[in-house]
């Protein structure tokens, strides 16, 4: 399986953190040297694991700003 190269290229948040101190979090994210889309998922105290998550293109982080306010 190909190694998925990723860049955190701005850390916005943290949501939250679990009792193991995985955080979910907030972050632009350039995957496979792709343009940055805003990304929801969780990351172990290193960061060098993540769990499984959702990416956003700038349309759909607008569509669902518009949502919740």
């Amino acid at each position: 399986m190909a190694e998925i190269k990723y860049e955190v290229v701005e850390h916005i948040g943290v949501l939250s953190e679990s009792a193991k101190g995985w955080k979910k979090e907030l972050n632009r994210i350039s995957w496979n040297s792709a343009a940055p889309k805003y990304d929801i998922r969780e990351w172990s105290p290193n960061r060098e694991k993540m769990g499984k998550g959702i990416t956003l293109s700038e349309d759909e982080f607008a569509a669902l700003k518009a949502l919740l306010l």
